[in-house]
């Protein structure tokens, strides 16, 4: 089942907008995933410098995807982009482990940030095709989301090149957005 058949199921009816904000460090698969999202060929991806937007229009239906490069130097960008979030969806590369704690911090900062106060959160734990990639539960462990009482989670393990898992994440979205 493709992203539009899910977006028709989840509110063939009325016409609604969602803003997804798809964050993660360098190097994380965001880029990937956006293009597998839409369709798109993935042979070619370069390091996003700004930000990427891919809306996916449907009957009745508009789901906006804003991917902000992940680069150090762009990081103190994304709360330019807080508003009016539905979904916060954060890329992390699984087989990166020297990373951890630096994602970890990143995405402690951003659910702390007021715009994106019960935002649903929904972690990809990109890569796992790759040899040591850490176990969802692993990451969900280091990135203390047990924790978060004040909006719904979900992670996912997922490879963002296949695009196994990714229809997984997707449907909790729509599941999540349903209930609100």
């Amino acid at each position: 089942m493709g992203l539009l058949a899910l977006l028709r199921k989840l509110r063939a009816s009325s016409e609604q907008e969602l803003r997804i904000l798809l964050l993660g460090l360098d190097n994380a698969g965001k880029t990937t995933l956006l293009k597998q999202l839409a369709n798109e060929d993935i042979t070619h991806i370069t390091p996003t410098q700004g930000f990427n937007i891919k809306s996916v229009q449907s009957t009745g239906f508009k789901l906006n995807v804003w991917d902000i490069g992940g680069q150090r130097k762009i990081r103190p960008y994304w709360r330019n982009y807080f508003e009016n979030t539905d979904v916060l969806i954060y890329v992390i590369d699984s087989s990166d482990r020297r990373r951890f704690d630096e994602t970890a911090e990143e995405l402690s900062e951003l659910l702390n940030e007021d715009k994106l106060e019960g935002v649903p959160l929904l972690v990809f734990a990109n890569k796992q095709d790759l040899l040591g990639a850490a176990a969802p539960s692993e990451l969900a462990l280091g990135l203390a989301l047990q924790t978060i009482k004040n909006r719904g989670w979900q992670i996912q393990a997922c490879c963002a090149c296949t695009g196994e898992g990714v229809q997984d994440g997707m449907n909790w979205i729509c599941q999540t957005i349903k209930k609100k």
